[in-house]
């Protein structure tokens, strides 16, 4: 067999385990990265180099960072912030949309809908409003929070991946939230309008859940938890100029992560915990994948076919919006990261045999991959609300569809204006 069709077969190996989890996600990765190497389609330094990319070295470093704030429970105070602007139902689910949503865009969405979801339970019991009513738009937000940033979701920084190393360009720090921003906001609008009477109803009597006991940070200092914000900001402020002080995304991460086990914020064994190897190991070993695709032709082949179903002369804008809405669906029955690590080389591919703009079209695959909002499986976020909330899979359908349409709508208005199609354009 040649090595395009081999890496064909691992594609299709991949999707589907992505898809069924029958093992787990970076298992499947790993299976792939060192199958590729077994039969001759990549050397071993290729199909390793995802591990040691930069994007994976600024993960690990900014899990620690976001991992202090957690462990010191200064998460916790700012997401309790929310009661103090709610009067309402509808005013506590804004307000809690809100700050998840803020907080997701420069911490981990799981991690902070995590940290969130036991604050919410207890406000939900203290003002007799549903906990079912008030989850699920949490959830929401932290998804649609993590396209504020480059780091606020791991399918970001694939993204960010794929591009560097196919046109040596960049994301800037805040681009995908000249999509994600507008999103964000029209979801809030929504639930605290229209979407409001969509949220399910659901009278929740399991007192058993994990989430109903909060943790006690009472016994940590002060000036840990202030330490802790400090350092996060100077360490956001540190990438978003990362063109003026030249020093890089990743180093920044490290500077921050290595001062704060220095300084005892957190300790080397919470560092450690704090970071998400499923994650590493799904991003790394994937990325061997894209590296595949690309040297074998693979991806080449299965752009050519996309563009032949797309006509002679394929629309930019049909493009773009395939490419979302075959993210959408997929990233709906399978991980969000897992669906752009899969998508956003053939993407590329599609991309460079129309001459479009990688950048619009990864943006698409990026935004599309992120809308899990109708199944339970789609986020980690979804999934761990699933028993505290009392939902339903139609509750998702119900309450997430709609969204995906808000979504689906905004980026192909504004992935137009912001990125023009074709290069040079």
């Amino acid at each position: 067999m040649s090595p395009a069709v081999i890496t064909l077969l691992f594609l299709l190996f991949a999707v589907v385990m992505f898809v069924t989890e029958k093992i787990p996600l970076g298992l499947t990765s790993m299976i792939v990265c060192v199958g590729l190497i077994v039969t001759r389609v990549l050397d071993w330094k290729t199909a390793f180099s995802g591990f040691i990319d930069s994007n994976v070295i600024l993960f690990v470093a900014m899990f620690i960072v976001g991992g202090a704030l957690f462990e010191t429970g200064t998460a916790n105070e700012i997401g309790g912030l929310v009661t103090r602007f709610a009067k309402t139902e509808r005013g506590l689910i804004v307000a809690i949309m809100v700050i998840v949503g803020l907080m997701s865009g420069v911490l981990s969405n799981t991690g902070t809908a995590a940290v969130l979801i036991p604050v919410v339970i207890g406000i939900a019991a203290k003002s007799g409003y549903k906990r079912s009513r008030l989850l699920m738009p949490l959830v929401f937000a932290a998804v649609m929070g993590g396209n504020l940033s480059l780091i606020g979701a791991p399918g970001n920084l694939i993204g960010q991946s794929t591009l560097q190393e196919a046109t040596g360009e960049s994301f800037g720090f805040f681009e995908y939230a000249i999509v994600g921003l507008p999103i964000l906001a029209a979801g809030i609008l929504f639930y605290a309008t229209v979407g409001f009477r969509l949220l399910p109803n659901h009278d929740v009597t399991d007192d058993d859940s994990v989430f109903d006991e909060q943790k006690d940070f009472s016994h940590i200092p002060q000036w840990k938890k202030v330490f802790s914000l400090v350092v996060l900001v100077l360490t956001l402020l540190g990438m978003i100029f990362e063109d003026q002080i030249g020093i890089k995304l990743c180093v920044t991460g490290c500077i921050g992560a290595i001062v704060l086990i220095l300084s005892g914020v957190i300790s080397e064994k919470e560092a450690l915990k704090s970071i998400d190897l499923k994650t590493i190991f799904l991003f790394g070993g994937t990325l061997s994948l894209a590296s595949a695709l690309q040297q074998t032709g693979a991806g080449e082949m299965i752009a050519n076919k996309v563009i032949e179903m797309l006509g002679d002369n394929p629309s930019p804008y049909l493009l773009i919006f395939v490419v979302f809405i075959i993210c959408c669906i997929l990233t709906n029955f399978m991980s969000n990261t897992a669906t752009t690590a899969l998508m956003a080389p053939i993407c590329l591919s599609i991309a460079q045999g129309m001459g479009a703009d990688p950048k619009a079209v990864l943006m698409a695959c990026v935004i599309g991959g992120s809308c899990a909002y109708a199944t339970p499986i789609g986020m980690p976020a979804n999934t761990m609300v699933v028993g505290a909330g009392g939902y339903k899979f139609k509750d998702y359908m119900k309450a997430g569809l709609p969204l995906i349409v808000i979504a689906t709508v905004i980026s192909m208005i504004i992935l137009p204006i912001a990125f023009p199609f074709f290069q040079g354009a």
